[in-house]
Parts: structure tokens; sequence; C-alpha cells
């Protein structure tokens, strides 16, 4: 199996690194200039002004937005994050970094963003892998308003905002599952007053057909029953009048509407 590596980055040290997981696809940093190849859009610089604008930033999509796995069943096929490397362990830079952060941690939180996450990176699984970095207070994956499937885009909180510098620079263009990650951190002068907004919920599938129904068999006060008289005797008034403007004399009161003589 060929594997992923990560090029030199200028003014450092860090050896290149490669990663493999059996069944899983390539696994590894790549160098920023393999990450140009592909579409650039990052929410750091203004997360108001981001990939899908204000969208983007509650998680939610409208009805024309068009989502890559839409033909692809809800949370199905999760990734096994067992067969991910640890790369908080493997990698000997990172640990020290993040050693070194434990040591004088921050009293503040750090906010990232993950983009072009892979199809089975859900909420769990995403908890359970960027957990080897430090502890993540929120999570919140970002979901089809109305399917609820994934958009491949995430916001992670951890206790520190070192380490959450300290993950961004290390899981920023980095391939996994075919897909090459986006990984920054988002300064708090970004961060939207609803982003946080569902954050640390598992979703859960909204019968559609049985709210409509319920909505639809509900009872009707004295008004709405008057309205909704009012409209189907104006459609039966509609009908009659294009029927005789073709010539056809047909006699609709038979079967048209009657309106209730307690309205």
């Amino acid at each position: 199996m060929s594997t992923a590596k990560k090029a030199k980055q200028p003014n450092a040290s860090s050896k290149a690194r490669a990663h493999s997981v059996a069944g899983a696809g390539h696994i590894g940093p790549l160098n920023n200039s393999t990450s140009n190849n592909s579409d650039n859009a990052t929410p750091v610089n203004d997360v108001e002004s981001a990939e899908e604008s204000e969208e983007h930033l509650h998680g939610f999509s409208t009805d024309d937005d068009n989502s890559s796995d839409e033909e692809e069943d809800l949370d199905v096929n999760p990734i096994d994050i067992g067969k991910l490397p640890t790369v908080a362990k493997d990698d000997a830079v990172v640990k020290a970094k993040l050693e070194k952060a434990k040591r004088k941690p921050t009293e503040d939180h750090g906010m990232i963003y993950i983009g072009r996450l892979p199809h089975g990176f859900f909420e769990d699984e995403l908890r359970g892998y960027f957990s080897q970095f430090g502890n993540v207070t929120r999570l919140r994956l970002s979901r089809n308003k109305k399917t609820g499937k994934s958009k491949h885009y995430a916001f992670l909180e951890f206790d520190s905002s070192s380490v959450a510098k300290i993950v961004a620079e290390t899981m920023d263009n980095y391939l996994i599952m075919g897909h090459i990650l986006q990984c920054k951190v988002i300064p708090k002068d970004k961060v939207h007053p609803e982003l946080w907004v569902g954050a640390n919920r598992k979703w859960k599938v909204v019968p559609r057909d049985r709210v409509t129904r319920i909505a639809h068999n509900k009872k009707r006060t004295a008004e709405e029953q008057r309205k909704a008289t009012k409209r189907l005797l104006k459609r039966e008034r509609e009908r009659k009048r294009k029927l005789e403007e073709v010539g056809i004399m047909y006699n609709v009161e038979k079967v048209s509407y009657k309106k209730s003589r307690k309205l």
C-alpha cells in the first residue's frame, strides 16, 4: 500500500511522516502545495463570510443545498477510529508539544474548524479521535437541516487554546480516507453567537411524514375553519368561471363544497 508523506515545511526541521491503514485508504499529512490544488475556502479570516455564508455558521442548508452524500444513508458505516493513526502518540514532535502545553495550561478555551471530513466522521467518531490531543469540551457537526446528513465540516472546542493551536497545525492538510482535511483556529472575535447552538447533541431523525400528518389532522379553530371554507369556495368559483369561458355549461353545485351553516 502506498503511503502519504509530508514534505518539510519552510523554517522547520520536522521529519517526514507516513501512515497507512489497511482498508482505510491513505492517511497522513500533506504539504500546503498539495492542498492548493483543491478548494482553498476557509472560515478562519471571517467565520461570518465563510464557505456557506451565514448557513455555514448555523450548520444548516437551504432547500437548494446539494450535499455530496445525498445518496448515502444517515450515519451509516461510521469510521473505525481504532484503525486510524494516533498522531498525538506516534509523532514525537506533536507529543512533545502537547506535553509542554499540558504543563502550562491556558485558562481560555480554543476553537477550531475542521473541513472536508470523510463520510463516517460523525459526532462520536470526531470526539473519540480528537480526544487524543486533549479534552474536547464542545463539538458540533454541521448537518443538513432537512435530511440530517453530514455536510462534512465541524467545529470543536478544546479546554486549552494552546492545545487547539497544536491540533490545527498538526491536522491541517492531513490526508485521511482520501480527504485532505482543513483545520484552522477560529479567533474569539470571529465566533458567531449561534455557533454552538445544538452542540454536544446527537442528531435525531425527525419523522416528517408523521409531523405532516399530525398537523393536517389537528383540530381546527372556528377562525381556521372559516378561512379554509372561504378558500375552498373561492376555488370553486374560479373553476366554474374557467369552464364558462371555454363554453362548457356544467352544473357543479352537486359536487361542489357546501358552506356549513354553523359558519
